[in-house]
């Protein structure tokens, strides 16, 4: 694991984007010091020694490609590598409000211009919602409308591309990760609709475990899934990487960042935690019996998520074993579990105690 040893001056590096301040210009860039996580921060610099952000948080995800858009270009480039490279002219929403930190539903996706105007949205994604699907479609649209009023002439449109970074597999078929949806006739799939709307969706755990991506894309999701993991980032050789890497490193060394990553990160863990509160204590009473076995399995998949948050704050990136036995386990082992955190000093002695 990659950890850092040293002390980080104040004001920290300005690799970040612009975090939008309706008012209180003279707080600090990404708002005051109590508004990320609820309790007061320390103004004087302290040594840091943990790990590196994870870029599988949305907000690491947003803040590292929006401060570099040719690294968010290659990044585009990887994922559609059969078609011409493109150049971003401009990241279309870099500013991060204070308050879309603790929203839970909120994806804090980048939207951008390449230098022929086409658009792209790119997100990363940690949660599963049952209506993804229709999500995603539903927001292609919307920025494919945006680009002209009413009565404007249509071929002002531009094709409007997404790119979706799944932490979870989306998928039934176990054999392909890289996916990547048009407007097609379902009788003769060669005759394309235009290219006004396109959908990528990389299943990134998926994809590793079939590892038939191609060398860029491959390298990328690496990073993706490993950026804290240096024994496993030293072998890559894609030089946008290595530069992304640094740049991550930058960006850990800013206070800042790491409790807004922080708070970002506790916003998804109380969602999941609310949500097994509300299936414990029978809030949807007035549902179908039929309900309650999927009722359940919403409760532990969301103690799950929380347990694995909280063990991965204490000791660093979970091993893929540890993350099946979470998922795998009942109610009352996550419970023993949670317990044996407390006093746990390894991540086996939460699993395995040692008898007092």
């Amino acid at each position: 694991m990659q950890r850092f040893h040293g002390t980080f001056p104040y004001p920290r590096h300005p690799v970040r984007p612009v975090l939008s301040r309706a008012s209180e210009p003279d707080t600090p860039p990404y708002g005051s010091l109590q508004d990320a996580s609820g309790f007061e921060r320390p103004h004087a610099s302290q040594p840091y020694t943990g790990p590196l952000l994870d870029l599988r948080n949305d907000l690491v995800f947003k803040l590292l490609f929006t401060s570099a858009p040719h690294l968010l270009a290659d990044l585009i480039n990887a994922v559609r590598h059969d078609q011409a490279p493109i150049q971003v002219e401009r990241i279309l929403n870099p500013h991060i409000d204070p308050t879309e930190l603790h929203g839970k539903a909120i994806a804090l996706d980048l939207l951008a211009r390449d230098t022929a105007g086409h658009l792209y949205n790119i997100e990363m994604q940690v949660r599963h919602y049952e209506q993804w699907p229709a999500r995603s479609a539903y927001y292609l649209a919307r920025a494919l409308s945006g680009q002209i009023e009413r009565g404007h002439d249509y071929l002002a449109l531009k094709p409007t591309i997404a790119i979706h970074f799944l932490v979870q597999d989306l998928l039934a078929d176990p054999d392909q990760a890289d996916w990547r949806f048009e407007l097609r006739d379902q009788r003769q799939p060669a005759v394309r609709l235009g290219e006004t709307l396109q959908l990528h969706i990389i299943e990134l755990r998926k994809a590793e475990r079939l590892g038939r991506l191609p060398p860029a894309l491959s390298a990328w999701v690496t990073c993706l899934q490993h950026a804290q993991e240096e024994a496993r980032m030293k072998d890559i050789t894609h030089e946008p990487v290595h530069e992304a890497l640094g740049r991550l490193k930058v960006l850990t060394m800013d206070e800042d960042a790491r409790w807004r990553a922080f708070a970002r990160e506790k916003a998804i863990a109380d969602e999941a935690a609310a949500l097994a509160y509300a299936t414990r204590t029978g809030v949807e009473r007035g549902m179908a019996q039929g309900l309650e076995k999927g009722l359940e399995q919403g409760r532990q998949e969301g103690g799950a998520h929380l347990l694995a948050n909280q063990l991965s704050r204490k000791f660093g990136p979970l091993p893929d074993a540890a993350l099946e036995q979470l998922h795998a386990a009942t109610a009352a082992e996550l419970e023993t579990w949670a317990l044996n955190l407390l006093d746990a000093g390894t991540l086996d002695e939460v699993f395995h105690p040692t008898p007092a």
